[in-house]
């Protein structure tokens, strides 16, 4: 891996690749960090906000309740903290796109830039989709399936829980398009076999909503649905991005510098000589 600000492309130390790698993760967390800092005035608030779905649909006269003495301060906290690192992805993604963007090909980072755009924002929109149309669906499903004589009265720590694993399982979700554009891309599937395991796929789908999402029918139904056209939006798309050049076909394409085990070597004798003296 070579600096991204060197035009020489002279190799960097093995462990100036280590001080980078602190570096960037260092940024992450700063960036992670200050978010929280921003967000912490507002944790009742933004906890309102993501339990609105659920009152809304709640019997008059009815509210949730926190079981443990700690629950309506650190509810608040995790959902605060959650949201800081959910809110840091383009920081998080940069960074990570900006360490290893030295060592990729020129023509695989004119791929992985836009794709990590667009995962973010696909992200994002499986979080939206959860919050602005599962919610209200399963919420309302639950209470109207409430047996007679029953209160329906939520604890607040099991409902962020809850709603937390719908976010996530939404976000990654929706990253379908991504992952079927970046298999074909390379060469690992292609469209047309694709194709053929359609059906195989659609069963798969409705598993994946099985497994993360709760055992409910509705939730699980509204992640598969998804997930089978993400799919086939995917698919799509597959057919129209160019297949993956070997690098030998690119005469004029520098192939990224790589860390030898002699180097490696030669760095650590080095680190030893001096923690020695």
């Amino acid at each position: 891996m070579t600096d991204s600000n060197s035009s020489s492309g002279a190799e960097m130390p093995f462990v100036q690749h280590l001080l980078e790698l602190r570096n960037r993760l260092l940024n992450m967390i700063l960036a992670i960090v200050l978010i929280l800092l921003v967000l912490m005035p507002f944790a009742n608030d933004l906890f309102a906000l993501l339990a609105k779905p659920l009152i809304a649909l709640m019997p008059e006269g009815t509210q949730m309740i926190a079981i443990d003495v700690a629950s309506p301060f650190f509810t608040p906290l995790k959902l605060t903290l959650v949201l800081s690192i959910f809110l840091a992805m383009p920081v998080i993604l940069y960074n990570l796109w900006a360490f290893i963007a030295p060592g990729l090909y020129q023509h695989e980072r004119q791929m992985i830039f836009p794709l990590l755009i667009s995962s973010t924002f696909l992200f994002y929109l499986g979080m939206i989709f959860a919050y602005y149309v599962v919610f209200p669906l399963v919420f309302g499903f639950m209470i109207s399936m409430t047996p007679q004589g029953v209160e329906m009265t939520t604890d607040i720590s099991r409902y962020l829980d809850f709603v937390l694993k719908l976010l996530f399982a939404f976000g990654v979700a929706f990253q379908v398009p991504i992952l079927t554009i970046v298999l074909v891309r390379m060469g690992i599937v292609t469209p047309e076999a694709l194709v053929e395991k359609r059906p195989h796929i659609i069963v798969a789908a409705f598993v994946i909503g099985m497994l993360m999402t709760p055992p409910d029918m509705i939730s699980q139904t509204l992640l598969a649905v998804p997930i089978w056209f993400l799919f086939e939006l995917g698919l799509f798309f597959s057919r129209r991005v160019p297949k993956k050049t070997p690098p030998d076909n690119n005469p004029n394409e520098t192939p990224p510098p790589a860390i030898t085990k002699d180097e490696i070597e030669a760095e650590i004798a080095r680190i030893e000589d001096d923690s020695k003296k």
